[in-house]
């Protein structure tokens, strides 16, 4: 090419028609390459237009037909031209957070009640592929930064300044022009490329001295042939941006296009740009190129969770969890959110360190892979403790801060009972922590509330509804439940439902005879077979029993109930299982509450309250996400019961942890794209993981790629025969010195839960949660034991002391169990133990012989009873959950070790509709503690000075 500074007779054409011909074939074979490799990817243009000029529309026609030409989604918005500002933001909000969108243009000009500047800056930078955002033009004056977007006339400038190999750097550029779109950019641009740049505009002095000793003139200023040729350097490089319309009455049009530099400076210039076909083709690709470069780095960053740790300072002696929770300052969640490219509309912060991540993510992300599925469980618990908690959030911090995997910890949310009363709380412990740990442990967001109070709506609708269907008629009934409105009767959804389950086909209240009156609004509730309790999330053993209606207003409708722990109730198992809002409503619809004098159940539906629930339960549907000490995402949702319930976190916030650590959309997972979920079962694997497969996974459609059994020497031991552990006496010697031959007899425990995990066709890996009081020998010889019994491996951890830099190893077995072969033993896969639609004493049975190894089930009377009524109901098609002691694979929590050959006593039974299981009673079943004598509130308060909680664990 020539040389700019020598002079030539006649420019060359910087034919910006033909360039950006390459740049549009480029950009259609780059597109189809990538969506090649990436199916999912679908860069998306949406042009904004208010009003409907007709210069406006053939530009979004131009920019439309380029998109398709290559494959560039386009959508044309056109507004109403007398649309008020707030709508147009209203609009602009929306399409800022469709993550499906990567850019918006505005064409302008808009109306002049609109305010052009508000426009153009509400525009998220990341999305402003015009590169007018004050931030993106910002970014170009520093040289340690980069703006999201270049300003497409300049860019497409500086395009043609390289497509013909023009060297800028240590020349001299003049700039006429300094408007915000061209001028201001360009003249950064240029000096970004090392030129030496003037920038002149109407009030600067000697433009032409200035222009003739330039070598580059880039000419922007709006005014036709400001520019004389006279005042062109000789081999100068003319850059004319002017686009002017002249009359002129021998063209076809009346007019004719003249640029901002008379044509004649060609004669001067080496190199410069026609009018037209210069640098108005070249715009519309630049446009083009921003909006591909837009889409292709947010696929990169949606693709995968930015990996951010939070480093840990240890210290020794280590001390107490709320001293260690307070010294780690935690990310900001709208930071954490940003790191799991959550969208703006995405989550909604709680505070400065917890916020709820709705199911839109769901929504959007359900094209895409899911992570590896981790579930974290235990043996048969003791006094001692095992730290199934600590474990799913060190090993989460592990692979996370330590392997640099994407890693969520999914646990459930703790009650206030016991972190009142004498467990303590559920953040896990030492240096691997959900924090903060105060903020989990109390409110945290109200969900728990949130079901006290829509638990306690029911027990009040069923007694109010006894109440006044004994003082009223079938036709009082039916006046005030079905009012009139303007003449005419209505009827409200519950009831029509209600028509609908009693096969009444008529919807018309007026057709309704006085046979189906009564049927529909006398629910004739026997006193007797109320079934439904109230709750608190408070330890209040006084409360277990109570008499209620003994007021005189009540009339006589004394009748005895009781209070639960709000974790207890139902509606929490509904929480936990439930995938979606209708599914959701439907479930709560579903609850039994009472059975009608006739033994006919009566449901929420049935007495009207099912809708009020759901939006008591519309936010607690969300999870809550939180972090662990090492920045490791978390979510914290729901905490039914493991013992009367399944005992394990909501489905919801599994499936949206899998998505967003999983591989991209239309990809396979493999061990670098996909990351992982660690979720935890609670008890022994007997309960805990039992349900997690039978329940969760039966509702979910999630299949676990491990499990992982946590164990502790000590606890094995307890099993083996040691001593009893009472509180407040030291441990026992045989607990805190060596003792193989007690550690070999209790490790018949942990194989049994090796055992059944696989049965179920899941690897299973031990963590051997380690104190320090642990001798080598017994570590090994339960590492060995455990091999032997068929897990993947055994790995001590020290994640109390050492946080995720303590279960690097474990992390790393988890890692190689997900990516390697499964074993022959495993090869049939997945599978429930037992089928759902098997009768309810098989599948009973099933538990009891192959996970407890009963040798006989014997049922009450009651029992019986119960299951006959239930099968009659149709009820019985519903997985089991087992109600039944924690501490003992029997229903007596003093066989320890693996007891077998026993009878499993089932005294009753009962069904959760809502929840979707029916559970059997074995043995006594406590569903609201007390207090000891010395609860943990005695330590617990407020530093006046500091505002700082103190003695919370």
């Amino acid at each position: 090419m020539q040389d700019p500074g020598q002079p030539s007779a006649s420019a060359v054409c910087l034919d910006g028609k033909r360039i950006s011909e390459q740049v549009r074939a480029e950009l259609k074979t780059e597109v189809a390459a990538f969506k090649a490799k990436h199916p999912a990817f679908r860069p998306k243009l949406v042009a904004i237009q208010v009003g409907a000029r007709s210069d406006s529309s053939v530009y979004i026609r131009q920019k439309s037909k380029a998109c398709q030409e290559i494959g560039i989604e386009f959508e044309h918005l056109q507004l109403d031209e007398t649309i008020r500002q707030s709508e147009l933001d209203a609009q602009l909000d929306r399409i800022n957070n469709d993550p499906s969108v990567h850019g918006i243009i505005v064409q302008l000009p808009v109306p002049e009640h609109l305010s052009t500047k508000h426009i153009v800056h509400s525009i998220l930078p990341e999305k402003d592929v015009d590169g007018f955002h004050a931030e993106n033009i910002g970014h170009l004056s520093k040289r340690a930064t980069e703006p999201f977007f270049h300003s497409c006339t300049p860019l497409g400038c500086i395009e043609l300044l390289k497509r013909y190999q023009i060297d800028v750097a240590g020349k001299t550029a003049v700039v006429v022009g300094r408007s915000d779109i061209v001028g201001s950019p360009m003249s950064m641009m240029l000096t970004n490329l090392d030129a030496t740049v003037t920038l002149c505009h109407s009030k600067s002095a000697d433009i032409e001295g200035k222009v003739r000793d330039a070598d580059i003139v880039v000419v922007a200023i709006g005014v036709p042939e400001f520019v004389k040729a006279s005042w062109i350097k000789p081999g100068a490089v003319v850059i004319d941006v002017g686009m002017n319309a002249r009359d002129d009455p021998s063209k076809k049009a009346g007019y004719r296009w003249v640029g901002d530099v008379e044509a004649s400076a060609a004669e001067r210039a080496s190199f410069i740009t026609p009018v037209p076909g210069g640098v108005g083709p070249m715009t519309v690709a630049m446009l083009l190129s921003n909006v591909v470069e837009g889409a292709k780095r947010q696929f990169a960053s949606a693709s995968r969770i930015a990996i951010v740790p939070n480093p840990l300072r240890l210290r020794e002696p280590v001390p107490s969890d709320i001293v260690i929770a307070g010294e780690q300052k935690p990310k900001p969640i709208a930071q954490l959110a940003s790191e799991l490219n959550l969208t703006a509309t995405e989550f909604e912060p709680y505070g400065k360190h917890a916020a709820k991540v709705t199911l839109d993510v769901l929504q959007r992300l359900q094209g895409s892979g899911s992570g590896r599925y981790v579930v974290v469980t235990g043996i048969s618990p003791t006094p001692l403790g095992e730290g199934k908690s600590t474990v799913t959030v060190g090993l989460s911090q592990a692979l996370y801060a330590h392997l640099h995997k994407p890693a969520f910890a999914c646990i459930r949310q703790p009650s206030q009972g016991p972190t009142f009363g004498i467990k303590g709380g559920a953040a896990g412990g030492g240096y691997a922590q959900v924090t903060p740990m105060t903020t989990m442990n109390l409110h945290l967001t109200g969900d728990i509330h949130a079901i006290t109070a829509a638990n306690n709506l029911v027990a009040a609708a069923v007694d109010a509804r006894r109440f006044h269907e004994a003082t009223q008629t079938d036709a009082q009934l039916f006046s005030r439940l079905c009012p009139r409105k303007a003449g005419k009767c209505s009827l409200a959804e519950p009831l029509l439902r209600r028509l609908q389950r009693l096969g009444i086909a008529t919807t018309e209240p007026e057709s309704l005879s006085e046979k189906d009156i009564s049927r529909l609004v006398r629910l004739d509730i026997d006193p007797e077979r109320i079934v439904w309790r109230r709750v608190l999330d408070t330890n209040d053993r006084f409360l277990r029993e109570i008499t209620v209606g003994q007021a005189a207003t009540e009339r006589g409708m004394a009748r005895k109930t009781g209070f639960d722990i709000a974790v207890a109730s139902e509606i929490m198992a509904v929480l936990a299982l439930t995938t979606s809002l209708q599914d959701m409503r439907e479930r709560l619809g579903r609850m039994v509450v009472a059975f009608s004098r006739s033994g006919d159940p009566i449901t929420c539906d049935d007495i009207g309250v099912a809708g009020a629930l759901t939006v008591l339960m519309k936010d607690a549907l969300s999870p809550t996400l939180m972090q662990t000490l090492e920045g490791s995402p978390v979510f914290v949702h729901a905490g039914p019961f493991a013992n009367i319930a399944h005992g394990n976190s909501s489905i919801v916030a599994d499936q949206i942890a899998l998505k967003l650590v999983g591989a991209p959309p239309g990809e396979a997972a493999t061990p670098e794209s996909a990351g992982y979920v660690v979720t935890e079962a609670g008890f022994g694997a007997d309960i805990g993981f039992e349900k997690f497969v039978n329940i969760k996974c039966r509702a979910s459609g999630l299949v676990p790629d491990v499990a992982v059994i946590v164990a502790t020497v000590r606890a094995l031991k307890m099993h083996g025969g040691g001593p009893d552990v009472v509180p407040g006496r030291p441990l026992a010697d045989e607990y805190t010195r060596e003792n193989l031959e007690l550690l070999e007899r209790g490790f018949a425990n942990l194989r049994r839960h090796i055992e059944n995990v696989q049965k179920v066709g899941v690897p299973a890996i031990v963590a051997i949660n380690a104190f320090a009081t642990d001798s080598q020998a017994e570590l090994d010889l339960v590492r060995r034991l455990a091999r032997e019994a068929g897990a993947f491996d055994a790995v001590p951890t020290q994640l109390w002391a050492k946080g995720g830099a303590g279960a690097t190893e474990l992390a790393d077995a988890v890692v190689r169990c997900c990516s390697e072969p499964k074993p022959a033993s495993l090869l049939d896969g997945f599978r429930f133990l037992y089928d759902a639609g098997l009768p309810i004493k098989q599948k009973i049975e099933i538990i009891a012989r192959e996970f407890y190894r009963a040798a006989s089930v014997s049922y009450s009377e009651e029992a019986e009873k119960k299951i006959a009524q239930f099968t009659a109901n149709g009820w019985d098609k519903m997985p089991i959950c087992m109600a039944k002691t924690q501490y003992s694979f029997s229903a007596d929590p003093a066989l320890k070790c693996a007891p077998e050959g026993f009878d499993l006593p089932v005294r009753d039974i009962r069904a959760s509709l809502g929840a979707g299981f029916i559970y059997p009673l074995c043995g006594a079943m406590q569903t609201l503690p007390g207090l000891p004598t010395r609860p943990c509130f005695y330590d617990i308060g407020v530093d006046p000075e500091s505002g700082d909680i103190v003695g919370l664990f």
